[in-house]
């Protein structure tokens, strides 16, 4: 799959970091942290920022930084439901032809909510169809039951979780692993050969969607890395992370760097010592 003339190349199996992980600052603000922070690539969350809804501006701050826009977030969240209108499959349509723009290959899209009854019947199929005649991955995200009191909802369909559905391909946010009391690593496992995107953070099982800084929930995040670079996984680790609350501007860039050290750190496959102990092998995964 080629990319846009202006982006910058970039080999697979990188660290990126979402947009969202800046907010509430801007898409500007993502690609200049992501730049001086050492991240490889950026992918962007099509949402209320103006910018980030506008391929020549998303193309124009790839350019500048020289930095590759790994993947779109099409803008399929509760709070983005009026962005691109509300037509659901016009949104997918806008976000296969923004990737084009930028020079993305993946879309990442969220399952329908299951108000969305038309959009939701035809969606494993529909999905299908937007790769074949677009050229675009479309990884789409699994999710979780929402839970209050005793009690859960389930409000995606065909589910929130993406196993079985026939998906070519998915994407494995580890923070809605958490809140729908999944193991990350065992669901990594469980989408095998489709599993080609990664949002990388944490969670500690409650009700809320947390989005840890990685190694701060109690998600195997660091055995799930591990597992990735021993099975030799060549998609997008993307840092998607909450920073409201770290503390202003240099609160957020220590958190970001915490984010991709704690990745460069464990995307290696594990070693331990032979048996004359002088020399190092890898461990199967």
């Amino acid at each position: 799959m080629s990319r846009g003339s202006g982006s910058a190349a970039e080999p697979p199996g990188r660290v990126a970091l979402s947009t969202a992980s800046v907010y509430p600052e801007s898409t500007a603000t993502a690609f200049e942290l992501a730049t001086r922070l050492g991240y490889d690539a950026v992918e962007v969350m099509v949402g209320t920022d103006e910018t980030s809804t506008e391929p020549a501006q998303v193309r124009h701050l790839s350019e500048y930084h020289a930095l590759p826009v790994c993947a779109i977030h099409a803008p399929t969240l509760l709070l983005t439901q009026r962005v691109w209108g509300t037509e659901p499959w016009g949104k997918l349509e806008r976000s296969a032809e923004m990737a084009h723009e930028v020079g993305a290959g993946t879309v990442v899209v969220h399952p329908p909510f299951r108000w969305q009854r038309d959009y939701a019947r035809g969606f494993v199929e529909g999905i299908a169809s937007l790769e074949e005649r677009t050229g675009i991955v479309f990884a789409v995200e699994n999710m979780y039951p929402w839970r209050a009191s005793r009690r859960e909802m389930e409000v995606y369909a065909p589910h929130w979780d993406p196993i079985g559905l026939e998906y070519a391909h998915t994407t494995l946010d580890v923070s809605h692993a958490a809140t729908a009391r999944e193991d990350c690593l065992d669901l990594a496992r469980r989408m095998g050969p489709s599993l080609h995107h990664v949002h990388l953070t944490d969670g500690t099982g409650t009700a809320k969607d947390e989005h840890l800084i990685p190694g701060r929930g109690n998600q195997p995040v660091a055995g799930l890395l591990e597992h990735l670079a021993t099975t030799g996984f060549s998609g997008h680790l993307v840092l998607e992370v909450n920073t409201r609350r770290s503390g202003g501007r240099s609160g957020r860039e220590t958190d970001l760097i915490e984010g991709l050290a704690f990745a460069r750190l464990h995307f290696a496959a594990p070693y331990a010592p032979d048996r004359s102990g002088d020399r190092r092998r890898e461990l199967p995964g």
